[in-house]
């Protein structure tokens, strides 16, 4: 009848007054649960790492497509400013008395340092 008694005194009235940490059977899985509860910590610090390297990774990409939109502009701008007829146009208002060559470049070839030859 004893063995009655243990069984009964580990239901809810034991479990809410606290007897049941004292219990053989509890005992023995407290590490389990410490174990258990070391791997809750752990997955929940990993998903907070990687959640803080998702947004790292989202405001890097935003920064890059704002980068690589910018460069692309400036590149167009480069690229219009340097044409010859806006090249001339500037050195017009400028004021510098340059003319734009009427003769194509021609090529110079150096056979020894003694002789120049020009090519067309």
């Amino acid at each position: 009848m004893s063995e009655k008694v243990k069984n009964k005194k580990t239901g809810v009235k034991s479990f809410i007054g606290g007897t049941i940490l004292t219990d053989d059977r509890v005992t023995k899985q407290i590490p389990f649960i410490l174990f258990l509860a070391f791997l809750g910590l752990l997955m929940i610090t990993n998903r907070n790492w990687s959640e803080h390297t998702i947004r790292k990774v989202e405001i890097l990409q935003d920064t890059l497509d704002n980068l690589r939109s910018e460069s692309i502009t400036l590149s167009s701008k480069l690229m219009n400013a340097s044409r010859p007829s806006e090249v001339a146009a500037k050195v017009k208002k400028a004021g510098l008395d340059l003319q734009e060559p009427v003769k194509p470049p021609r090529k110079l070839i150096v056979k020894n340092k003694k002789q120049w030859i020009f090519g067309e």
